[in-house]
């Protein structure tokens, strides 16, 4: 089962709806997936500056201060405390000093995702008190992709739901599995990847970081993913300007499109996209099989 979304905005009028329109997107698909829920929202990049997504089962103890102790350390950072998730804004070259830094100084702490414009947020729950208790509704952003989850390989926890985020403002959703993904994780894992949790879906997204990380345009390493993945997966994935949509060759989880001059939407059922503006004109489609989709917004400025 499993739900998946994801919206691309054209229209730059429409960014402050963002939040909104996904999050009703997303709570469509919820019994497609009861367990668990995220989202991952792509917006505004402050000049200089990158973002890390964190999270704690103990906030109040972790998140109380952090500031202050980062700075002690040497970052000067701002948090922003959402529920059991913060956002931590900081300089952007001092984006790999932190992780190890808060493993030392807040080792409970969980990195749910970092880059100069990604916010992830993901936990337990149905989709429509996920999306309530970190305010997504009021969120803008160009584009965003999100995930209701049906638990069946691996537990209901935090770090198991989605989106998965293994690179600089990269996410993925997955429905679907992997056959192959306890080999392709020791092929990673000597390159220097690492694993927060044995979800076949995190493997997947590390594997396009990865590739992404030889050169490759998020277009170009979905199309390697045919290839070198095996099983059944529909996958929606997330880059810094980039929005990108692919179906294993039997394509047996379902799917559907929608392209307007606004935007670009996918869900796993229709009834995903009913309520988004001008729907009852757009062009509608359901992907093919083995057919990488590719939208990036540097491209096509």
């Amino acid at each position: 089962m499993c739900g998946i979304v994801g919206l691309f905005l054209k229209d730059r009028s429409l960014e402050p709806q963002l939040g909104q329109l996904l999050s009703e997107m997303l709570i469509t698909m919820t019994d497609r997936g009861p367990d668990s829920a995220g989202i991952a929202i792509y917006g505004s990049a402050a000049e200089g500056k990158a973002k890390v997504t964190i999270q704690s089962a103990k906030p109040e103890a972790d998140f109380a201060g952090l500031e202050n102790d980062l700075a002690e350390a040497g970052i000067a950072a701002s948090v922003s405390i959402k529920s059991t998730h913060a956002i931590v804004t900081l300089a952007a070259d001092k984006l790999m000093a932190i992780r190890p830094l808060l493993t030392a100084i807040r080792p409970d702490v969980r990195v749910m995702g970092s880059g100069d414009s990604v916010e992830i947020y993901k936990e337990t729950g149905l989709p429509k008190d996920v999306v309530a208790r970190f305010s997504v509704r009021s969120m803008g952003g160009s584009h965003g992709i999100g995930h209701t989850r049906m638990a069946t390989e691996s537990a209901v926890t935090t770090l198991g739901a989605h989106p998965f985020s293994t690179g600089s403002d990269q996410c993925l959703v997955h429905n679907g599995s992997l056959s192959n993904h306890n080999n392709l994780r020791r092929e990673l894992v000597r390159e220097g990847m690492t694993f927060e949790t044995q979800n076949d879906s995190e493997v997947a997204a590390a594997y396009l970081t990865s590739e992404m990380a030889k050169g490759k345009d998020l277009g170009q390493a979905l199309t390697g993913a045919l290839d070198d993945l095996d099983g059944f997966f529909t996958f929606v994935v997330g880059t810094k300007s980039g929005f990108g949509v692919v179906r294993d060759p039997i394509a047996c989880k379902p799917a559907v499109m929608a392209e307007t001059d606004q935007y670009v939407a996918f869900g796993s059922e229709y009834r995903a996209l009913v309520n988004l503006p001008g729907i009852e004109t757009a062009r509608v489609w359901e992907p093919e099989p083995a057919t990488v989709y590719f939208w990036d917004h540097q491209k096509a400025a």
